[in-house]
């Protein structure tokens, strides 16, 4: 453009009249639009660098906007919060007072920078140096204070996370620049960047400390290899507590491995064992099955034609009280030749079509992400039907099994979980149960945990209902009858649920206290009870 304009300057414009009026006219407009051009480069230069200094003026001053809102829990205890910061920089061409600037390097931080150190560092002639990351408060002060040329603090917001790993996979993490990677960070990262007013969770810090605690104990003392557990307000769907263990620092995702990030309540799958019966029994009720069955083992699943397909056993320490047992001490005492012979009653598809209606055939859209697929039976026959009654052949995420017992003995509600704080209302939500049936289950689940598997959950002055689950794991395609998953799911108050919760500890050991024993009553069981024992003052205050 230049060369163009300083030719026009010299020769002038040849148009079609040449002439020097033509020349002289197009001199001024040449001149004209270089005083323009010099005039918008100087300005542009000029609110670059007011822009840059109000910048760091700013952060002198302390004069700056929280970028992301903060993660309260339900009482408005922090769970995740911006922290001002700044860093202490150094620019050594803008220095004035060399010596002044080092000694007061000196003094801020003195055992990271001797004062001959500091001295070589203002000398060194390098653009630009951070002095120090993270400055402290104190020492952002001294320098703010102090007001010398070339030492400055840069602003920077820190996100932090008062409860640490406690919250590690519900509150999540940001990214370096500040985006929402995991858990609530990621899902409400919307509202966390365009809101001021800090996102209130469901979750309750006192309550989630407590499954935090507990679970970290039965880890360590059963040598699991994973622990989980959540707790749900069975009206309104809102998760209180939500634990997956093994977990990590979110303020320091370097320390544990990638694999500790994930979510097991969600995103693992395990055959899910005797809490299955919970189902069973619903289908024995809803079916109009009402009759005695003879439970001595093993019990033959034969085709039509009357070939044995599989012989159902129950585990070695089953004590029927006697050789007959109705649809209710089938699931009282937990016994899968029983359920077995419900199952072969039932109509035949009626099984699969009650699961779908569980959704446990799809991955669960949640408010908070999406879960994995349960792994349903490649087909459905006589012994898929029969060792499904007991929680065998299907797979299911923890989430799964926790929203299907809620519905089933919430008055036959399947509702949608919320990471959000709710009012209690009308239950929104899917009638998949009848609601007689729903209160015929009730008092059942307080006979187990009154009578059998589910005494170590049994808390004085609370009627609590429950239903443990064994269920030995495969490995390679084939039962590793030397791991287990164990479980147990509760509701309480039983007469009228308020709150569902569920205990899922994978790959427990044997303890001397056990007498060598695995199973649910032996550790999920004692587990939940320390939890509940501790957590019913807070809900019910």
């Amino acid at each position: 453009m230049f060369e163009v304009g300083k030719d026009i300057f010299r020769r002038g414009f040849t148009g079609r009249r040449g002439g020097t009026e033509n020349r002289g006219r197009m001199r001024w407009i040449y001149l004209g639009f270089t005083v323009v051009f010099f005039v918008f480069a100087a300005r542009t230069l000029q609110l670059g660098i007011q822009g840059s200094d109000r910048s760091r003026r700013a952060g002198s001053d302390g004069q700056w906007t929280v970028s992301r809102a903060d993660i309260v829990d339900r009482n408005g205890d922090i769970l995740a919060k911006n922290v001002m910061s700044g860093h202490i920089t150094l620019r050594t061409r803008e220095v004035t007072k060399p010596d002044e600037v080092a000694n007061l390097i000196h003094q801020a931080m003195p055992y990271e920078y001797s004062l001959a150190k500091a001295l070589e560092l203002v000398n060194s002639g390098r653009r630009f140096i951070y002095v120090k990351k993270y400055a402290s408060e104190h020492q952002r002060q001294m320098v703010k204070q102090a007001k010398l040329r070339g030492l400055e603090i840069e602003p920077v917001q820190d996100r932090r996370y008062p409860k640490g790993r406690m919250f590690s996979h519900a509150v999540g993490f940001v990214s370096n620049d500040g985006r929402g990677l995991e858990g609530a960070e990621r899902i409400y990262d919307d509202y966390l960047t365009e809101n001021k007013d800090p996102l209130q969770l469901s979750l309750d810090a006192r309550i989630q400390g407590v499954f935090y605690d507990q679970l970290s104990i039965a880890m360590q003392t059963y040598q699991t290899k994973a622990a989980m557990g959540m707790l749900m307000n069975s009206r309104t769907g809102e998760i209180l507590a939500m634990v997956s263990l093994p977990d990590y620092d979110p303020e320091n995702l370097r320390l544990d491995p990638v694999s500790n990030r994930l979510f097991k309540p969600m995103r693992a799958v395990f055959e899910m064992g005797s809490i299955f019966k919970i189902f069973n029994t619903a289908l024995a009720f809803e079916n109009g099955i009402d009759k005695e069955y003879y439970v001595k083992e093993p019990f033959a699943v034969r085709l039509k034609n009357g070939k044995i397909v599989k012989r159902v056993t129950d585990i070695r320490s089953f004590k029927p009280p006697r050789p007959y047992l109705t649809v209710e001490e089938i699931m009282v005492h937990s016994c899968n030749v029983g359920s077995a012979q419900i199952a072969m009653d039932l109509p035949e598809d009626a099984q699969k079509d009650f699961f779908e209606r569980l959704h446990f055939d799809e991955a669960l859209d949640l408010e908070f992400g999406r879960t994995e697929r349960s792994l349903m039976p490649p087909k459905w026959g006589p012994v898929e039907r029969a060792t499904l009654s007991y929680g065998h052949g299907m797979s299911v995420t923890p989430m799964h099994l926790m929203l299907g017992v809620n519905a089933v003995t919430n008055g036959g509600i399947y509702i949608y979980p919320t990471l959000q704080k709710r009012s209690l209302g009308v239950v929104q939500g899917e009638r998949v149960l009848d609601e007689e049936i729903s209160a015929k289950l009730r008092p059942i689940m307080v006979r187990v945990n009154e009578e059998t598997s589910g005494k170590r959950a049994r808390i004085a002055g609370i009627e609590i209902g429950g239903k443990t689950a064994t269920a030995e794991k495969y490995v390679n395609g084939k039962i590793d009858h030397k791991k287990n998953v164990t479980a147990y799911a509760g509701i309480f108050p039983a007469h009228a649920p308020q709150y569902t919760i569920l205990v899922v500890l994978d790959e427990p050991q044997p303890t001397k206290d056990s007498w060598g024993w695995r199973t649910a009553a032996w550790n999920a069981v004692p587990t939940t009870g320390k939890i509940l024992d501790s957590i019913l003052p807070l809900l019910f205050e």
